[in-house]
């Protein structure tokens, strides 16, 4: 998804009821609120596809597979992020009875456009980082085949890269699969 920074300083409680009342979707990174711009026909169809396989493959297995509209909070407030797909396992835990932050993903995915990719590669992937329960990052390009894995070991993070349609994402935290032809279906590159 596009993103637009705004210059609004707002605390993380203040940007919990702005966004709670909005009709649209914006992230927070420490104070600063970055407003999020409609998403491609290339964007969604990879959206649906990746959410699709992995909820008929987790689902089973008691992991909840969410699509973009479940929110991530990060460092008790200092980020709270969309990313396009999540997938938690234990018991959801959010950060109140809204039941709209969740706290304790295991895999989360992002779909990169031109405009967001430097700063999904980067910043956000550094918030994301913070998240002890977190094993896997993904991004999925939506310009060329190409799918980013990056997968917690210890303390660092192992980085691939898969550009065939032939290839098959491995998810090593909730034991899936998925081929890159299967998340690239529809699309047209």
């Amino acid at each position: 998804m596009s993103s637009i920074a705004a210059q609004t300083y707002l605390t993380p409680q203040e940007y919990i009821t702005v966004e709670r009342k909005s009709t649209l979707k914006s992230e927070y990174l420490s104070g600063e609120i970055v407003a999020m711009s409609g998403a491609s026909n290339e964007h969604n169809l990879i959206t649906v596809n990746t959410v699709t396989g992995l909820y008929n493959q987790l689902t089973e297995k008691g992991c909840r597979v969410f699509a973009s509209d479940m929110r991530v909070g990060i460092g008790a407030g200092d980020s709270y992020f969309y990313p396009d797909v999540t997938v938690v396992c234990e018991k959801p835990r959010f950060e109140d009875n809204e039941f709209d932050t969740l706290l304790n993903p295991i895999v989360v995915i992002e779909v990169l456009s031109q405009s967001t990719e430097t700063y999904d590669k980067g910043e956000k992937f550094r918030r994301y980082q913070q998240l002890a329960s977190l094993q896997e990052y993904i991004l999925i390009s939506q310009d060329q085949v190409r799918v980013e894995h990056r997968l917690r070991q210890d303390k660092n993070w192992v980085s691939s890269e898969l550009t065939s349609l032939e290839d098959i994402l491995q998810f090593i935290s909730v034991e899936a699969e998925l081929s890159l032809q299967q998340i690239y279906r529809f699309v047209e590159i």
